[in-house]
């Protein structure tokens, strides 16, 4: 093949496949439409903000973390339109976005996401890569994030997202600074089928094992500062 003829599968590229997994886990999760925007900015550092912050380790084929930054409001709606849709009554749910139940909702819903990016990695560029169960913290002040130690040439960005009723939540990525180049043409593995992993899901009312919400000092010593 050459050079002219090479696909390349570059940051924005990782950054656009993790963000069509957010809104397709949240859309059929919570039965909505969740959309991002169309710009992408490049940024220094990443970070835990208020209201509820939430990360994910990955190693392997690449390294990166994960944070998604949810407002008070956004994940009120997401974690509210979650249950309702898997059958809970309104009147049976949390009140408030510091309830342990809703770091929970939220947290496996994170799960799922990158679950759904990982996946599409294997699939898509043959190479692996493996998660740690998602971290969760209900903030009042920000949390920097020092990930640079980690990663030998970091890039970072942050992505907008807008729920249904236009609740703001960011996305942040950093990963290391890589490019996949396609080597020969392959037919990608199918992916499963999502109705059937939301089926899967809703068959228990709540996740197997869900994540905790974490005290700053958990959260420090899982970076391993």
């Amino acid at each position: 093949m050459s050079t002219q003829e090479q696909v390349v599968f570059g940051t924005e590229d990782l950054l656009l496949s993790l963000c069509n997994s957010v809104t397709k886990v949240l859309n059929l999760a919570t039965q909505s439409q969740i959309r991002y925007s169309g710009m992408v900015q490049r940024i220094s550092r990443t970070c835990l903000k208020p209201d509820i912050g939430c990360f994910v380790l990955f190693d392997g084929g690449f390294s990166g973390l994960v944070v998604i930054n949810f407002s008070a409001q956004a994940a009120m709606e997401l974690y509210e339109s979650y249950m309702l849709s898997m059958g809970m009554a309104k009147a049976e749910l949390a009140s408030s976005y510091t309830s342990d139940e809703v770091s929970n909702v939220m947290g496996e819903l994170m799960n799922q996401i990158v679950g759904d990016f990982t996946g599409k990695v294997g699939r898509e560029l043959q190479t692996h890569i493996t998660q740690n169960q998602p971290k969760m913290l209900v903030l009042n002040k920000q949390v920097m994030l020092s990930v640079d130690t980690n990663l030998e040439k970091p890039e970072t960005r942050r992505v907008t997202f807008y729920t249904g009723r236009n609740n703001i939540f960011y996305l942040e990525l950093a990963i290391d600074r890589t490019e996949f180049v396609k080597l020969y043409d392959f037919e990608p593995q199918e992916a499963p089928d999502p109705d059937e992993l939301i089926a899967q899901a809703a068959l228990g009312a709540q996740p197997a094992s869900p994540p905790e919400a974490s005290d700053p000092e958990d959260l420090l010593k899982s970076l391993g500062m």
